[in-house]
């Protein structure tokens, strides 16, 4: 076995990420069609890919895409980055005493940019398929709507809507801001699977409409010129201040980096870590927001050896060195995770000591689960089978691979085989996250409200561990979680069931999530991120670009 690969080995991983921007060759003609060099009021975007597909309810997740999303649609409310919820269509609501019934009252004078109204019919159509989906069209309900309990929606009037849930429902109106919950005219809605993949079929009321775009390529939006409704939380009223954005892919980070620093873009999106402080050297702004959601680590699948034991799961979660993670792969702005959910959810606990590295007490929980032969190589074994698994980096967090390396060196120096490999991400959910035989998937994922936590832990949901309602008490909190009305008892609820998913090891929490990276020129201003980190360019404005 070896020690932790060097800091210029792991940065092998991220490019030319420890030769500084003075060594990044200009992009040129790999970006030329996405040259900045406008009137001023047209911002381009390089981004490194857009082939998760227009299907809203399964590219509205990603991280790339929804950045095009923010820009062509509207929702029900604005949640911010503390999970603060404020008017946006829904100018104002009203819940009853149990959260079980709520009432809409939308803004007027609304419309998509194909001239439908945006009223209480088109809002009921968007409800019943966030909630339901239609599965036999193929079409998913969107993951972290409470749709279990959702009994249906009606239009009381042309701008009043009134939802219905069977069970308490506190987290139906922050998730209304959650950036998948983005509202379509009725014609897109009622749309096929194949028609909805077609970015062009997809109408919304946002502050910008589409121009052209072409797969794998580009997405072109221009200004709404009659847009008059954005939340008042992003301070502008009226049109967007920018004409025309251009969101070009561009997938080596490398490139990305020496088009910024050429000028040849506004925005360069996901750069590698480690350049981030040259570019703060040279004036431009780094924006690393973190979302409300799960913090960086694995879920962990409990049917799958070595998993299965939870002294095996125990070990690793101890065996793993964070600080020395942060400190080599990661910049000043990353910061150690404090539990499974991010330290920005407002029920949040720190229980970092559960998860504190501690190679003594994992060694001792490796040889308690038997895993104490050895193999010609020196790991350890048991019954004549190697102790060992694969990790498949993320190919939506910059640095997961070079962190899954420095893992991959952490856990062999407790006798683990730890191989790593590379997948895209057109074949990583098939590899990863849909793999019932894959035992550790990384989590990158977004919520707006603690309350549909449970909707991916249990067999009523995603069953991350595996578990289906094997663990009764995991079972039993998440149930209250998901089913209590009043916000303090909650909070109280959480933190139990946060305690127990450590203790099992059912998660093993790397850092807090920062899975998107904006690297920006100083002139752009104006720029609201919200609850889940995605920005809004609506009151964003671009000054006179300046030689670089």
């Amino acid at each position: 076995m070896t020690g932790a690969p060097s800091r210029r080995q792991l940065l092998r991983g991220l490019g030319a990420g420890a030769l500084g921007l003075s060594a990044l060759p200009l992009a040129a003609c790999s970006v030329e069609a996405a040259s900045a060099d406008g009137d001023g009021d047209e911002l381009t975007f390089l981004i490194s890919n857009l082939d998760g597909g227009w299907v809203p309810s399964k590219s509205a997740i990603s991280s790339y895409e929804a950045n095009v999303w923010q820009q062509l649609t509207d929702k029900l409310l604005h949640t911010d980055d503390h999970g603060k919820v404020t008017p946006w269509i829904a100018e104002s609501w009203e819940a009853n005493a149990d959260s079980t019934e709520f009432v809409l009252h939308l803004r007027r004078g609304v419309s998509f940019s194909d001239t439908t109204p945006l009223d209480a019919h088109a809002v009921v159509a968007n409800l019943d398929v966030w909630a339901k989906g239609r599965p036999d069209e193929g079409i998913a309900k969107v993951g972290l709507f409470p749709g279990s309990t959702y009994e249906g929606a009606e239009a009381e009037d042309a701008h009043t809507v009134r939802v219905r849930f069977s069970a308490p429902s506190l987290s139906f109106l922050p998730t209304l801001g959650y950036h998948a919950c983005l509202l379509l005219s009725p014609d897109s809605v009622a749309r096929s699977l194949a028609d909805q993949a077609d970015l062009a079929h997809q109408i919304g009321s946002g502050p910008f409409v589409l121009d052209s775009w072409a797969a794998d390529d580009h997405v072109t939006l221009v200004r709404r010129a009659d847009y008059d409704w954005a939340p008042p939380a992003l301070g502008r009223s009226g049109p967007a201040a920018l004409s025309r954005i251009r969101f070009k892919v561009l997938p080596d980070d490398t490139l990305r980096a020496s088009a910024a620093r050429a000028g040849q873009t506004d925005v360069a999106y996901n750069v590698n870590p480690q350049v981030l402080d040259s570019f703060t050297d040279n004036g431009f702004t780094i924006d690393v927001p973190r979302y409300l959601g799960f913090t960086h680590g694995f879920r962990v699948r409990t049917t799958v050896a070595p998993f299965d034991d939870v002294r095996v799961r125990r070990a690793i979660t101890h065996g793993i060195d964070r600080a020395e993670i942060l400190r080599t792969v990661f910049t000043d702005a990353w910061e150690p995770a404090t539990s499974w959910l991010q330290s920005s959810v407002p029920e949040t606990t720190d229980l970092s000591d559960l998860f504190a590295h501690d190679p003594s007490a994992a060694e001792k929980l490796l040889d308690e689960a038997g895993w104490t032969d050895r193999t010609e190589d020196g790991y350890r074994a048991k019954h004549g089978t190697e102790l060992g698994f694969t990790l498949y980096p993320t190919p939506y967090l910059t640095g997961s691979v070079p962190e899954a390396e420095l893992i991959s060196q952490q856990l062999g120096r407790l006798g683990i085989r730890v191989a790593t490999q590379n997948v895209d991400i057109s074949s990583y959910a098939g590899k990863v996250d849909d793999n019932p035989e894959q035992g550790l998937a990384e989590v990158t994922r977004s919520f707006v409200d603690a309350g549909t936590v449970a909707g991916v832990i249990t067999g009523d949901g995603e069953d991350w561990f595996g578990l289906q309602d094997s663990d009764e008490e995991l079972t039993e909190l998440a149930a209250r979680v998901a089913g209590t009305g009043d916000r303090r008892e909650r909070a109280s609820v959480i933190a139990d069931l946060s305690r127990h998913v450590l203790e099992q090891a059912y998660f093993i929490p790397l850092e807090q999530n920062v899975q998107r990276i904006y690297v920006q020129t100083p002139e752009l201003t104006g720029i609201t991120f919200n609850a889940v980190a995605i920005p809004s360019y609506h009151a964003a404005t671009l000054g006179r670009r300046k030689a670089a």
